[in-house]
């Protein structure tokens, strides 16, 4: 089994084990409760399922890489295809269903569509950072010394990942802080 068909069935059963979660337990309730605002909350499920598709495809690299299980790469036409290309394709889906408003959080869009955007955005985005170094320098050097920009790509945007679910109320605060101040700073002027 080549590493498209495991990567692909990676990314469903992890995105429909969130989906279910989230739906048919009480994980789902606890996340509304504990995390009130709906942008948030999709940042939430981006950061999981960023962190659990990293972990996942380096694991599967590793072992393709080792040999090790039935694994290997993915091939088209002779043509190594690497799995920052169905990073990319991830997130040009999503990124179309978020300008077309799908899954956005407005009171229109469906819960479990805004769930699924999440999910495949973090997933996208893990795939894609993790052969950053591969853009980079435009060759593989994914194993080679040069493979380390992966790494810390990946683990720069999941720390920025972070930063914005644990820091929210900090930065809205700020935010409105600033308003506040520069709506009294403008009546001062007039």
């Amino acid at each position: 089994m080549n590493g498209a068909w495991i990567l692909a069935i990676f990314v469903a059963v992890l995105t429909a084990t969130f989906l279910l979660l989230l739906h048919k337990t009480r994980l789902g309730d606890l996340l509304h409760k504990h995390i009130t605002d709906r942008p948030r909350r999709r940042l939430f499920l981006a950061t999981v399922s960023f962190c659990a598709t990293s972990a996942g495809v380096r694991a599967l690299a590793w072992s393709i890489h080792e040999q090790i299980g039935p694994f290997h790469d993915i091939h088209m036409g002779g043509r190594h295809i690497h799995h920052l290309v169905i990073g990319i394709l991830l997130l040009l889906i999503v990124g179309y269903g978020w300008v077309a408003e799908i899954g956005t959080g407005s009171e229109s869009s469906s819960l479990l569509v805004g769930r699924l955007m999440s999910v495949l955005y973090g997933a996208g985005a893990a795939l894609t950072l993790d052969e950053f170094a591969l853009w980079l320098n435009l060759r593989d050097v994914y194993w080679a010394r040069e493979g380390r920009a992966s790494v810390e790509a990946v683990l720069l945007f999941g720390s920025l990942l972070l930063v914005g679910v644990v820091g929210a109320p900090f930065w809205k605060g700020l935010l409105h802080e600033l308003r506040t101040a520069k709506r009294a700073s403008a009546r001062k002027t007039k």
